[in-house]
């Protein structure tokens, strides 16, 4: 989460006068420098890969989102892309129930429904900052709903070896930014090389953390550190951009966040029907 949010502000300042799609780009050429030793160890994995075409339109989906989320922390405050991001799951909830047929509990549909209503308390103007531009909120939602799409074609690969997963994620964002990049290439000067490089390595070496923490620990115990994610926003806007969080945006936060405790609660075992069985 750190390392992410080391990203999220050397985004945010290159953001400002260089294209998204060019750091996109940057991005996955340097992720694929990184992860080639990894993938030549592995190699014997692409010949027992399993679904092709879905790993296209998961790496699709996670294109635009990746992009449409750079985009809006050029346009918002740090703290406010990662409220509305907290939504994914819960909007991933929703797809799975309708694409999947996975059925959703009340307690769920009741947890979304408080996250979403503390989303809009966060992009409430409370007269410390003014309204947020809406296409800053138009780029934040879309990153939500096509990286839920996303996840929703990730539950469908399982059993697909990792580093099939990332090397098509990683190849498939430098082929689909290629193009955009190139038509809008601004110069890379000696002073953007350290925060593109930066951009590159810190989440490469994220996306490597996030997938050893949870090879080591239970998921149900990793899960709620996440939340901490937006009091590191917080924290990283506050000091480095001076994006003081007003009234709305930290009573919106908790709320977002006690939807998804509700969410999560909703999954414990204790909460779930008991169901009957014999014994014997």
């Amino acid at each position: 989460m750190t390392l992410v949010t080391g990203v999220t502000v050397l985004v945010k300042i290159e953001g400002q006068s260089r294209p998204v799609a060019q750091m996109v780009f940057l991005r996955a050429l340097i992720g694929l420098v990184l992860i080639a030793p990894l993938v030549w160890r592995h190699r014997g994995d692409f010949a027992r890969m399993r679904a092709p075409w879905r790993n296209v339109g998961r790496v699709s989906c996670n294109a635009v989102a990746l992009g449409m989320n750079f985009t809006a922390l050029t346009l918002l405050p740090l703290p406010v892309v990662t409220g509305i991001s907290f939504t994914r799951p819960l909007v991933a909830m929703g797809l799975a129930a309708l694409l999947l047929g996975e059925t959703v509990r009340r307690r769920h549909w009741a947890g979304a429904a408080v996250a979403l209503a503390g989303v809009l308390l966060m992009i409430a103007p409370d007269g410390t900052a003014g309204a947020l531009p809406p296409a800053g909120i138009a780029a934040a939602a879309a990153s939500v709903l096509f990286g839920a799409m996303a996840a929703i074609q990730t539950r469908a690969l399982r059993g697909e070896s990792f580093v099939v997963m990332m090397l098509f994620y990683t190849l498939g964002l430098a082929l689909l930014s290629a193009p955009l990049a190139a038509l809008d290439w601004a110069p890379v000067g000696h002073g953007d090389i350290l925060p593109l490089l930066g951009i590159g390595l810190l989440a490469q070496a994220g996306q490597y953390c996030f997938l050893r923490a949870y090879g080591l620990g239970e998921a149900s115990r990793l899960a709620p550190l996440g939340y901490l994610s937006i009091l590191l926003a917080t924290a990283a806007g506050w000091l480095v951009f001076g994006e003081r969080p007003g009234p709305s945006l930290a009573l919106g936060g908790a709320v977002v966040v006690l939807g998804m405790l509700l969410v999560r609660q909703a999954d414990h075992p204790a909460a779930r029907p008991a169901t009957c069985r014999k014994d014997g």
